[in-house]
């Protein structure tokens, strides 16, 4: 089924004459859903515009950075105030400095932090350092987690990886995939026989602290305190992967949520304020294995590149002046709420996880724990569903391996007119 417009359909005939699949980022291209993506005009608020001049009320927020909605004055004025005295520099400005300081106040675990250009270097530039620090090779993470397209780290991954049914890459070595050990999520009796057997090899655990690439897969009670006790127990260090959470779930992330404290944090997404950004940092004494002071190299040309940094401040600004995590949460519990009432009134078989203004829907009455439980949900009728939404002008993610995201643009009145939409499409399956 495709719903787009003649427009959209001409511009992706055009891109993919020039673009690997038409898109710059896989999961753009709706694969999973058997059609074909629109392109956007213009945004601002809770909703876009494609270019055949099709409204939509928009639950994906750039994929997370997107915290305030689209086009926030607050943002759009800082860019265009900053940019006056210049793009990018190469050498150091205040804003990085600034941004830095204000991760360190709002994030407990982290003593220092160095700043890079997206998600994946975040996490890759905190594996390397990890395994610089310890002296270790090997690495755990879990079936379903993304944390970015780093050849160490794209194995049994989610995301794009799980749209496309290829959750490991070609062109992946194989002696580094070795070093990268999977394990199920939410699974301590597989953790705890793991470093009994290997705890010495171990440099460090990796997670999304809240799995979000696979849907909305929330930890079991007790499960990331056994993370932290047990890299503790074999001198390993634990990675709380935030790129998503950090920022948007609180001003210390889902760590300041479970009263934990990782040896190392990777942000990015809301820190920017929509442009590229991505950063991490932990202990001092870790983070100062880095070069200059220490043996591990990490650079970057745009690194803290003032746009981002005071554009990113501007965005975390509005949230703390404006309560913006009750907000947030308000809002989500609302969405939450009526939908939980409509998929009941209606028969549907649904699980809806949601943490603060992140949700997402399973068609499934299997209980979501990990990601084989999220493969197992009803793909034909997710693919009507999102067709059905968008058609009526709701944008939920192409892929029922993505979670949803709220802003501070949406209202009450936007929430209810999704769920207003969602029954009638329910009602035409």
């Amino acid at each position: 089924m495709n719903v787009q417009g003649p427009l959209s359909q001409k511009m992706f005939a055009a891109a993919k004459q020039v673009i690997p699949g038409g898109v710059n980022s896989p999961v753009r291209a709706f694969r999973n859903v058997g059609g074909e993506p629109f392109f956007v005009r213009r945004a601002a608020g809770s909703r876009i515009e494609d270019i055949d001049g099709k409204h939509y009320i928009d639950y994906i927020g750039s994929w997370g950075p997107n915290i305030l909605g689209h086009a926030p004055v607050a943002i759009t004025n800082t860019i265009h105030e900053v940019a006056k005295s210049g793009i990018s520099f190469g050498i150091p400005n205040l804003f990085e400095v600034e941004m830095a300081r204000t991760i360190c106040e709002w994030v407990p675990s982290v003593e220092k932090v160095r700043m890079c250009n997206s998600g994946t270097e975040a996490t890759m530039s905190a594996i390397r350092l990890a395994r610089g620090f310890t002296k270790r090779d090997c690495i755990v993470k879990f079936d379903g987690c993304y944390h970015g397209h780093s050849d160490s780290l794209l194995v049994a991954a989610g995301s794009g990886a799980l749209t496309h049914g290829e959750p490991d890459s070609a062109g992946v070595p194989r002696s580094f995939a070795e070093k990268t050990i999977v394990l199920p999520y939410n699974d301590p009796e597989v953790l705890e026989s793991l470093f009994a057997s290997r705890g010495e090899e171990i440099a460090a655990i990796i997670v999304e602290s809240y799995p979000a690439n696979a849907g909305l897969v929330l930890p079991r009670a007790g499960y990331l305190d056994l993370l932290s006790s047990i890299t503790k127990k074999y001198g390993a260090l634990l990675i709380f992967d935030e790129v998503m959470t950090g920022f948007r779930l609180g001003q210390a992330g889902v760590q300041g949520l479970e009263s934990l404290t990782p040896d190392l944090s990777c942000f990015g997404k809301v820190i920017g304020g929509g442009l590229p950004v991505g950063a991490f940092g932990g202990r001092a004494d870790v983070m100062d294995f880095l070069a200059p002071l220490g043996p591990v190299y990490q650079a970057g040309t745009l690194s803290g590149n003032p746009l981002a940094m005071a554009a990113g401040l501007a965005q975390l600004r509005e949230l703390k002046n404006r309560s913006g995590f009750a907000r947030l949460d308000s809002l989500g519990a609302h969405f939450e709420q009526g939908l939980r009432q409509l998929l009941t009134e209606k028969g549907v078989p649904h699980r809806f996880n949601r943490a603060g203004s992140m949700f997402c829907l399973f068609f499934t009455e299997r209980e979501i724990v990990n990601v084989s439980d999220v493969m197992k949900q009803d793909l034909g009728f997710f693919k009507k569903f999102f067709w059905g939404c968008l058609d009526k002008g709701i944008y939920l993610a192409p892929s029922p391996y993505e979670t949803g995201f709220i802003s501070l643009a949406h209202t009450e009145a936007d929430l209810d007119d999704t769920l207003t939409v969602f029954g009638e499409v329910l009602a035409e399956i």
